[in-house]
């Protein structure tokens, strides 16, 4: 069974930074496109960023040039660096994993995600 775990989340002051950590277990990592979406209250839940399964990356245009997206296959891990922070970044952040593998970052998108964390809450302060 496939499990995804996040960390990371926390409040912090517009301008700041924090990242965001997801470990995967349950199949072989190396081969998904992994990726992050958010839902802020009241809202739908959006795409934020990808990664693909052989490092390629793809943003949304509000987090280009302030979030980066990683991975680290030893450790089965997918990173979220995000800087300068903004109060309209505060949302519930998700990890998730692509159903097939072999995908690029782009093919990331709600009705492709096989596999949901739980959730980790991000709060900017202004």
């Amino acid at each position: 069974q496939v499990q995804l775990v996040e960390s990371g989340g926390g409040l912090v002051q517009a301008g700041g930074s924090l990242r965001l950590s997801c470990a995967a277990s349950g199949r072989t990592f190396s081969t998904y496109a992994m990726g992050w979406f958010r839902q802020a209250l009241g809202k739908e839940r959006e795409f934020v960023a990808a990664i693909s399964w052989s490092g390629y990356t793809y943003y949304v245009d509000s987090a280009k040039g302030r979030f980066t997206i990683s991975r680290d296959n030893a450790k089965n891990t997918v990173y979220l660096q995000m800087n300068s922070l903004k109060p309209e970044d505060t949302a519930v952040y998700y990890c998730a994993s692509h159903k097939v593998p072999y995908t690029t970052a782009q093919a990331m998108s709600i009705t492709t995600v096989g596999y949901w964390g739980q959730g980790t809450q991000v709060t900017v302060s202004s």
